[in-house]
């Protein structure tokens, strides 16, 4: 598949708000219930653009198929160097690699910040192939919540998967 990697742009908003509607109506990738409207993902976008964090963009031949980003994994300062990433595929595009191309960038981009720690919050059940895309790309499991979010008629539990990046917890930080 012919796929283009590139920062997401304002530009971008109205086709990753249409994936991200997807996925809140229909999966449990995210526990929000209401996809927001594009406004609003364009300025989620411009809020993390303007911290310096990664939003990545996968286009192709036909339009966008995808994004991931990271963003803080909490707001308190100690955890300045622990990212959570997210990654929304388009229907169409699933299991096609975009994914995995996103997630190898993805890391990458977070690696260059001088990021220490990655973290995946991952529904659970019904979202294996994000614990095995994760998995491939060196995550672990570190815990699970059970039962912490109800969508779709269910309860659903969060896995959390952790990897290292750079230097990981072996020095201190220069930058985040």
């Amino acid at each position: 598949m012919s796929l283009i990697l590139r920062p997401a742009s304002a530009a971008d908003a109205s086709a990753i708000a249409r994936i991200y509607a997807h996925a809140v109506l229909h999966g449990t990738a995210t526990f929000e219930t209401l996809p927001p409207s594009e406004d609003e993902m364009r300025g989620r976008l411009a809020e993390l653009q303007a911290a310096g964090l990664p939003w990545l963009a996968a286009e192709g031949p036909d339009g966008l198929l995808g994004y991931a980003y990271a963003g803080l994994y909490r707001m308190r300062a100690a955890y300045r160097s622990t990212l959570e990433t997210s990654i929304y595929v388009a229907p169409e595009a699933q299991g096609r690699g975009v994914g995995g191309a996103l997630l190898e960038a993805l890391i990458a981009a977070c690696a260059r910040l001088d990021a220490r720690q990655l973290v995946a919050v991952i529904a659970h059940p019904g979202s294996e192939a994000s614990v095995a895309l994760h998995a491939r790309f060196g995550f672990v499991q570190a815990g699970r919540l059970t039962a912490v979010g109800f969508k779709h008629g269910r309860w659903l539990d969060t896995l959390l998967m952790q990897r290292d990046l750079g230097q990981g917890a072996t020095s201190e930080p220069t930058r985040i």
